[in-house]
Parts: C-alpha cells; sequence; structure tokens
C-alpha cells in the first residue's frame, strides 16, 4: 500500500528506530512512547486490521508475537513483566491502519489501560 506509513517503513521510504528485522516483520521503536519500552511489530506484508487477518496469515502473525518477546528479553523485561498487545479500528485506538503489536514495559502499566469515560 503506497499511502501506509508502516508500509513505507518496511520499504525503507520512511526511517525508523529499528530493533528486529527478519524476512517475516519489523520492529521499530514508537515516536510517541506511552512506556520507557514501546515497540511496535508489524508484518511485512499489508494486512489492515484484525479483521482482515486471513488463514494464510496465521504463521505471520503469530510470530509477530515471538519477536515481542525476544525484544522483550534483549530489553531485560522479560522477568520483570511486558504487555502485547494489538488495537483493532478506531474505538479501540488503531490509528495506523496495518496490523502492529504494540509491547510496553519498563514501567508498572495499570488495568484497565485507558480511563473510563
Amino acid at each position: 500500500m503506497s499511502d501506509c506509513l508502516f508500509c513505507k517503513i518496511v520499504s525503507k521510504t520512511i526511517d525508523a528506530q529499528i530493533v528486529h528485522e527478519d524476512e517475516r516483520a519489523i520492529a521499530f521503536r514508537d515516536i510517541n512512547p506511552q512506556a520507557p519500552l514501546h515497540v511496535l511489530v508489524i508484518p511485512r506484508t499489508h494486512i489492515a486490521t484484525l479483521d482482515d487477518i486471513l488463514p494464510e496469515h496465521e504463521a505471520e502473525i503469530g510470530h509477530l508475537f515471538t519477536v515481542a518477546s525476544q525484544i522483550a528479553r534483549a530489553e531485560g523485561l522479560d522477568q520483570r513483566g511486558y504487555r502485547a498487545v494489538i488495537n483493532c479500528k478506531g474505538e479501540a485506538g488503531q490509528s495506523v491502519y496495518h496490523v502492529h503489536l504494540h509491547v510496553l514495559g519498563g514501567r508498572p502499566l495499570g488495568w484497565p489501560p485507558f480511563p473510563r469515560h
């Protein structure tokens, strides 16, 4: 998708602080971090939302969680704890329509994650 911000990161037409890259995924630091560690893990394939995942994407989506645990371990959070979350569409907080897994940690994370209105 030529207008997708995250596809531009995948194609290297936009710079990002990449912390992991392999044949299925790229992980980079969020430009608006909500915790000391805030990394986004994305599939190289453009998949807009969780609702757009097809059976052939299952291994790729599962791989995002493997990468998340590797990042948490590399950042020293595997023993302390961290959060891995995917938002789906606007009311859930998805602002870029390319599936992405948020990996957050480095401070106590409350629940629920956002104030109630």
